[in-house]
């Protein structure tokens, strides 16, 4: 029996296991799916581990997208460009780090009614799935991409990737038509101290974070009367990609599936 994991700290809150073992059941593939937590010093023996084919595949979460990238042989053409891994393929000999957090997010904008086309978007946030965000958004040609980070030089190292991103300082805002927390606030219950209050109309509160359903900040987008939109999509569809990347298959997602999520 195959054994394929999720790899982050913290894992607690992953749902990754339980979407892809529906999907590994619902297809009949003699396979598991399970979340390890691990510590820096233990990525290079688990990528051995995937060598030796103890392990056929892996998910990688914050925070190690980017760290693992040394541990591999191979990158794929939007793993190298954004320099964040989500998904390791083994094949003839090679570990080979994917993206799929890009075509996760194109997939989820593309599902709602909003055009980012010529649009302002802010980041509040610069690890993790960042670079995948900014990578998808310039596919879509937005306007412009401001990002906004709590340490301000891990916003300004963004600009290596992507050199015309603007920089706001943190607690600060700019005006956009659509904001984007990419941070860990909101897990559990944080609240991201900024005024929203006079933004004028027509904006999109997007959280990457799915599990809490409603974070304090899309609560507060709604409350102003705003569009708002959790990453549960994203997360579905950046899970099915890796799903056909490891097994060949697209899996279906309908009501079924995104009601698997609704947990909390």
């Amino acid at each position: 029996m195959k054994k394929y994991l999720v790899i982050g700290n913290p894992i607690d809150h992953s749902l990754s296991p339980k979407l892809q073992n529906w999907w590994l059941k619902e297809n009949n593939i003699d396979a598991t799916y399970d979340k390890i937590k691990l510590e820096d010093h233990e990525i290079k023996n688990f990528t051995q581990d995937i060598k030796d084919q103890k392990i056929a595949g892996c998910n990688v979460t914050v925070p190690f997208k980017k760290t693992i990238i040394p541990f591999l042989d191979k990158l794929s053409p939007e793993a190298q460009r954004t320099q964040s891994v989500n998904t390791i393929t083994f094949d003839n000999g090679n570990l080979i780090g994917h993206n799929t957090d890009i075509a996760g997010f194109d997939t989820a904008i593309r599902k709602l009614n909003f055009s980012v086309k010529d649009k302002k978007v802010l980041i509040l946030g610069a690890g993790g799935v960042v670079p995948s965000i900014i990578f998808a958004l310039k596919n879509m040609n937005v306007q412009e991409i401001t990002i906004s980070n709590r340490t301000k030089e891990k916003a300004e190292n963004l600009r290596v990737l992507f050199n015309d991103l603007k920089i706001l300082d943190w607690g600060n805002l700019t005006d956009f038509n659509m904001i984007i927390n990419a941070t860990s606030l909101g897990l559990n219950n944080e609240k991201i101290n900024l005024n929203f209050s006079s933004l004028g109309n027509d904006k999109l509160f997007y959280d990457v974070i799915y599990n809490p359903r409603e974070t304090h900040f899309l609560k507060t987008g709604k409350k102003l009367g705003y569009m708002t939109e959790n990453g549960k999509t994203m997360f579905v569809y950046q899970a099915l990609e890796a799903f056909k990347l490891w097994h060949k298959i697209e899996p279906k997602v309908d009501k079924e599936t995104l009601k698997l999520l609704d947990n909390d």
